[in-house]
């Protein structure tokens, strides 16, 4: 580059923040790239990524397959894909590979059009800084037209951040190439995935497409949207994944995979390097996690695309069946569930994220409501339920456990030094019996919900009887904890009852 070709380059940087391919060849990265989502996304905490990091995978299984060419990752926060990131990643942990192409999304800089390398030195995390590949950068400024260096288009976008941590955990010596498409045009995708493809040949490069998938269905439609999404990129046809981007359609269905041209990209150039063959490896929705809501997800995938002549896997995609009745919950079941309340508390407490609530027998993905109880020396720390049969039982105990550690409004959250001396107990409910008179509850069986006057309160079948309350006693202070008039249970106030079935983790010892 001559001093007069340099002098504009410096001077496009400077207004514009990219420097076109055609005056850039010889351009040398320079600069960090700064973390823009650490504390937000992931955590900011060094200690704290790292373990987040390796709890995910030590929860993913490795399935046999070869050398994956791609994967497909999710890239929100780690408290709601965390773990379907880490079922990808635990699929190439291990293997030689030096480079990673991370295919990134653009959602921050409007008017973007093209391939933006970073034109970055390096990105930093709170794990440290991952030198961006230079040779493979200026390989692919020199045959790829559509491409620009473009910092701006970079320097808030999360969908390549939140993989490179990741990479650093597992692959602590490997580099890797940030590249953000926009938008999902057919051509410019297939051109770029080709001439991926040929800078990539004989290198130990994996391509990374940072995807995630539906937005904003309610639980049920994202299920069923992402399960077409996913069965479609797993056929490897840019064809057919460009026209189901157009035309599949479901309530409040804003995205059916928002990485869209990173998959196309992505794909292309997998299949130019010899994928023939796509695993699914795992699925989840922000409303099966732990802190998710139901009403408004969004979806997450892993896919690895391998080469091989054994037929694709979408078995992941199976949703394990709900019994048709709520049996008694036998020891072992009880046990499952106390120590996934602990684990969910625990894993929050030290990493910021939840574990995801998957395998585990069937018998638990019954839709109950419950409540946790926290006890520290045998005093109230904390109880949080749900009534109403809503979501699966082991996910209704993992968010209530969550909410009374963090969220119960009349303590203050409990502290990891708390834990180890905090007893949980659980109460798996029946549901709720309306009844006309209340002389028929019964106490120490019957849980009661009392409402009136817009006003509510509820006790679990155990309160009266651990403060040796008669009946009366224990409808008064419902009347007391709902901001009634003492004897408002006595006219005009609507009762439902209910049992349930309590155990605590002094009981499973």
């Amino acid at each position: 580059m001559n001093k007069f070709t340099a002098l504009i380059a410096t001077i496009l940087t400077a207004l514009w923040g990219f420097i076109p391919s055609g005056i850039s060849e010889d351009l040398k990265l320079s600069g960090i790239r700064p973390p823009a989502v650490a504390g937000q996304f992931y955590p900011s905490d060094p200690e704290k990524l790292e373990q987040a990091i390796r709890q995910f995978i030590r929860e993913s299984v490795a399935i046999p397959m070869e050398n994956p060419i791609a994967i497909m990752v999710p890239h929100a926060g780690y408290i709601y894909s965390g773990q379907i990131s880490a079922d990808a990643f635990r699929q190439v942990m291990d293997r030689d590979y030096e480079v990673f192409i991370i295919l990134g999304v653009n959602h921050t800089t409007g008017g973007f059009r093209g391939i933006a390398l970073a034109g970055y030195e390096s990105y930093r995390t709170p794990l440290g800084d991952v030198p961006v590949d230079r040779t493979l950068t200026k390989a692919l400024m020199e045959q790829c037209g559509d491409c620009v260096q473009n910092r701006e288009v970079h320097r808030r976008e999360h969908s390549i951040e939140v993989q490179v941590p990741f990479i650093q955990v597992l692959f602590p010596d490997a580099k890797i190439v940030p590249v953000i498409i926009h938008p999902p045009d057919p051509d410019l995708c297939n051109r770029f995935g080709r001439t991926l493809a040929g800078v990539l040949q004989d290198k130990k490069a994996l391509i990374v497409i940072s995807s995630d998938l539906s937005h904003y269905p309610a639980y049920k439609d994202a299920v069923a949207s992402d399960r077409k999404t996913i069965s479609t990129i797993a056929g490897r046809n840019p064809d057919k994944i460009a026209s189901l981007m157009r035309d599949l359609d479901a309530p409040n269905l804003d995205t059916r995979a928002c990485g869209e041209a990173a998959i196309l990209a992505g794909l292309t150039a997998a299949r130019v390097l010899g994928a023939s063959r796509s695993i699914v490896i795992g699925y989840s929705n922000s409303g099966e996690v732990s802190v998710g809501d139901r009403e408004k997800v969004v979806g997450y995938g892993a896919i690895a695309f391998t080469a091989g002549e054994a037929s694709d896997d979408t078995s992941k995609l199976d949703r394990p069946e709900q019994p048709g009745s709520a049996t008694p919950l036998n020891e072992s079941e009880k046990k499952l569930l106390l120590s996934y309340a602990r684990e969910t508390i625990r894993q929050y407490l030290t990493t910021q994220t939840v574990p995801l609530a998957r395998r585990f027998p069937p018998r638990l993905n019954f839709k109950q409501g419950a409540f946790v109880t926290l006890k520290k020396d045998g005093l109230l720390r904390g109880c949080i339920g749900n009534i109403l049969p809503e979501d699966e039982l082991v996910r209704t105990v993992g968010k209530v456990a969550w909410q009374a550690a963090i969220k119960d409004p009349r303590f203050r959250p409990v502290e990891l030094k708390e834990l180890q001396s905090l007893e949980i107990e659980i109460s798996v409910l029946t549901p709720m019996e309306s009844i006309d008179d209340p002389s028929r509850i019964v106490v120490g069986r019957d849980g009661v919900l009392l409402y009136k006057e817009g006003r509510s309160a509820v006790f679990l079948p155990q309160v009266a009887p651990e403060n040796d309350w008669s009946r009366t006693e224990m409808l008064e202070n419902l009347c007391m904890k709902a901001r009634l008039p003492s004897g408002c249970w006595n006219q005009n106030a609507v009762f439902k009852t209910f049992q349930a079935e309590v155990f605590s983790e002094t009981d499973s010892r």
